[in-house]
């Protein structure tokens, strides 16, 4: 579910201790948000290899935060099933028993996101039939 939004801010200024983002199945993610993730804390990522729709990877940085990668999308194929897969890839965010918040990104509205055929409407879809609280940024 969306808890709140803050359009505008900056999600490396939240008090959330995870953030979750977009990859491609294809493990290329040295552009977009999840190249800047690549860049600044998980230099691993931008060349991880091929993953599985739907499954999400996970890493505690030396900020202490955890980064959540959500495999929601291919760079070949494009978005499946958006709404279900962005709803399965949040449910999977490890959480406490209080469900604390995620903070996200606006999944799908950069340049890779656009040009792959992301259709927001439906990523906000799965972001609000999910379980988990989402602070959605951008």
């Amino acid at each position: 579910m969306i808890k709140s939004r803050k359009p505008g801010e900056d999600i490396f200024s939240t008090k959330e201790k995870d953030i979750a983002f977009a990859v491609n199945t294809e493990g290329i993610n040295d552009s977009g948000f999840a190249g800047t993730v690549a860049m600044k804390l998980w230099p691993e990522l931008a060349n991880i290899g091929p993953s599985e729709l739907g499954t999400i990877m996970s890493k505690t940085a030396d900020d202490g935060r955890t980064y959540h990668a959500l495999v929601c999308h291919s760079l070949k194929n494009g978005w499946v099933d958006q709404a279900e897969t962005i709803k399965k890839c949040f449910d999977q965010i490890p959480n406490d028993e209080e469900k604390r918040a995620v903070a996200s990104v606006a999944i799908g509205t950069g340049f890779v996101g656009i040009l792959s055929g992301a259709n927001f409407e439906k990523i906000l879809e799965g972001m609000e039939q999910s379980e988990t609280p989402i602070v959605l940024f951008g």
